[in-house]
């Protein structure tokens, strides 16, 4: 059967790509009961069983995990003496974070005026989920069956990070066992630029506190000798970067480079929506930065907000530091690194305890193998233009799991995620095009792995 064939095939199963994606978003799956109804993600969950057993897979059967959340397992075997491949995604999304910064319905598909499809989901990683059923479906209504072994699995909690996945693997190991694996929860480097990602940041975190008084006390009655725990804290956070802005903690050597694709600093400002004027920080490319240097960030600062805040110096401060972590390194040694960098630099001998939060290795994926090959051509047939290949600043720990379980499997990244997708952020959207590119590409890739082996 031709490629032609299958392009075509792809783009008239555009409409039910829509209709499916339309039906998944409506579904509030945030993997949070203190946020959204449980029933939600229940209902999500039976969507994805259903979807995958109508698309011809057996035995699609959802399973629970320890973190309470349901992961959905299939498969449908190939020819005998064929490879298998798993194809991963997740049905669970990241909430809102406020439906008033929304130009559309957040749990509503929404078509705007440049083309693009609007909701919470549609890209991360309802939008792949998706794309693997349109994949999937013009094999079967072409060629009446699937090339090869394909296995899935779709799990519910990835976005809480609560770890429900990554105990399930090992735990499982022949029911998901393949010679290639596609996490599929990535994205292009820009729109219409076929890219896989073939490194991840890993990440660690902390909560530092600072103690100086036993209560919060009246600013003009004991200002000036009692020590101020918020200033303490700013003092303390404000030394894991030089003056230009790189990350600077003890012991830990950031001057890595990254030796693939750049990130034009024009693309780089828009896609991280920069103010005009304001400087972007650090003293390497963009793509150093990114995806070859630790990266320092406070997420969360326990003061009073300046709304209802009071004349008085408060007792304590916390913090939550998170530090993301080059390939390479061990996220355990960053922690640890950390850690002493900042209670080494505590002011005025005030109280401080740390509580570690968590802790992810950073993931480094092969460039070789017929499952590369066959992936490599399939995108580049797909969108008419060279294969490209960048690293990613996020992390995604079930990666590690994978590796250290199916050692021998070759593990790719790829999706429909583009950075103007606005992952996590609200107005989070997809291009329509990237679906039907990539599930065309996964169609090929499917094909031509069946083939080769």
């Amino acid at each position: 059967m031709s490629s032609d064939a299958l392009r075509t095939k792809v783009h008239e199963l555009m409409p039910r790509a829509k209709a499916d994606l339309t039906e998944l978003v409506a579904f509030r799956s945030v993997a949070d009961p203190q946020q959204q109804p449980p029933e939600e993600c229940q209902k999500a969950a039976d969507w994805v069983v259903r979807a995958f057993t109508e698309v011809g897979l057996q035995d699609v059967t959802s399973s629970p995990t320890i973190d309470g959340s349901a992961c959905i397992h299939g498969v449908a075997p190939g020819p005998e003496g064929s490879p298998t491949v798993l194809l991963y995604s997740h049905y669970d999304v990241q909430p809102p974070l406020g439906d008033d910064e929304w130009h559309t319905p957040v749990w509503e598909l929404t078509e705007r005026e440049d083309g693009r499809w609007y909701g919470r989901g549609t890209a991360d990683c309802k939008g792949n989920v998706v794309m693997h059923l349109t994949a999937l479906r013009a094999l079967k209504e072409l060629d009446g069956g699937f090339p090869c072994t394909i296995k899935i699995i779709v799990e519910g909690s990835e976005e809480q990070g609560t770890g429900g996945l990554e105990a399930f693997v090992p735990e499982n190991v022949e029911l998901l066992r393949a010679d290639t694996i596609c996490v599929v929860d990535a994205g292009n480097a820009a729109l219409g630029i076929p890219t896989l990602t073939t490194t991840l940041r890993g990440m660690t975190a902390i909560d530092i506190t600072v103690e100086a008084l036993g209560s919060a006390m009246h600013s003009g009655m004991f200002g000036g000798p009692a020590p101020d725990p918020i200033a303490a804290i700013v003092r303390m956070l404000a030394s894991l970067h030089d003056e230009d802005g790189n990350t600077t903690v003890d012991g830990l050597d950031n001057s890595g480079v990254w030796s693939g694709i750049g990130y034009p600093v024009d693309r780089f400002r828009s896609d991280a929506t920069v103010l005009d004027g304001v400087d972007l920080i650090g003293g390497g490319e963009v793509a150093d930065m990114l995806w070859s240097r630790y990266a320092a960030t406070v997420i969360g600062i326990d003061v009073p907000p300046v709304i209802g805040s009071a004349n008085a110096i408060q007792a304590s401060a916390r913090a939550r530091v998170s530090l993301r972590v080059p390939p390479g390194a061990k996220a355990a040694e960053a922690q640890d690194a950390l850690i002493a960098h900042l209670q080494a630099r505590v002011p005025w001998n005030l109280r401080c305890s740390v509580e570690k939060v968590a802790n992810g290795d950073p993931w480094a994926g092969k460039l070789e193998g017929p499952g590369f090959e066959a992936l490599k051509s399939g995108l580049e047939e797909a969108y008419g233009h060279e294969l490209a290949t960048e690293g990613q600043g996020g992390s995604i720990p079930l990666c590690n799991v994978l590796q250290e379980t199916y050692p021998d499997a070759e593990i790719m990244l790829y999706g429909v995620e583009e950075p103007t997708c606005l992952i996590h952020a609200p107005n989070e959207s997809v291009h329509p095009s990237e679906i039907e590119h990539v599930a065309l590409a996964e169609a090929l890739f499917l094909r031509r792995y069946g083939a080769a082996e």
